[in-house]
């Protein structure tokens, strides 16, 4: 998505040479033309797959499920937690993964309440590196016994594991922006 790379070299900033900063636009502040632009696409990508659901994990992936439902027939957007809530109980779908960014083990958590056998989920997040989010939640929908219609996402580093750990597991990954490389402050996009 060319409008998503542009405002990713105009504004990203890159960190510690391999952390990607752009939560000037997607997930601290949210740029919501550009997320709606971005939801329209998701659709565009997925429409024909009778999704019934979205489903991300907190936080940085609800502004842009949230902006993709409205073109998915406002869909129910399902947010897993990342760890355990008093308001959610125990009544749940679980699995563990390792964020990326901050190094640290969750617990993520989708209320049985929310899921449900039969579901078409499209599962949306903003990053996928190593593929620990986009893990988890296919693991919480084959739980659920839920069909992932596919794997949405904002920004891949294709030059991690991720992508390729997911679709090896059998699901479909659509990426917006794929990045082929980091380096000494500059970005390249896989062409």
């Amino acid at each position: 998505m060319k409008i998503l790379e542009e405002r990713i070299l105009s504004d990203g900033i890159i960190l510690g040479g391999d952390i990607l900063k752009i939560d000037n636009f997607l997930n601290h502040q949210i740029d919501v033309v550009l997320t709606d632009q971005m939801g329209q696409e998701f659709y565009r990508l997925f429409g024909e797959g009778n999704v019934n659901k979205i489903l991300t994990i907190e936080s940085s992936g609800i502004a842009l499920a949230v902006s993709a439902a409205k073109y998915f027939n406002n869909c129910p957007v399902v947010f897993a937690k990342k760890g355990k809530s008093a308001n959610v109980g125990g009544d749940v779908f679980e699995c563990v993964e390792t964020s990326y960014t901050r190094g640290v083990e969750y617990h993520v958590q989708v209320s049985k309440r929310y899921l449900n056998e039969g579901d078409r989920v499209l599962i949306l997040d903003d990053f996928l590196a190593n593929g620990e989010a986009l893990n988890a939640l296919t693991e919480i929908c084959k739980q659920a016994g839920a069909t992932v219609v596919g794997c949405g996402v904002a920004v891949t580093k294709s030059y991690q594991p991720g992508e390729q750990r997911i679709i090896d597991k059998g699901y479909r990954v659509e990426s917006l922006a794929r990045i082929k490389s980091m380096h000494d402050g500059k970005i390249e996009f896989m062409g």
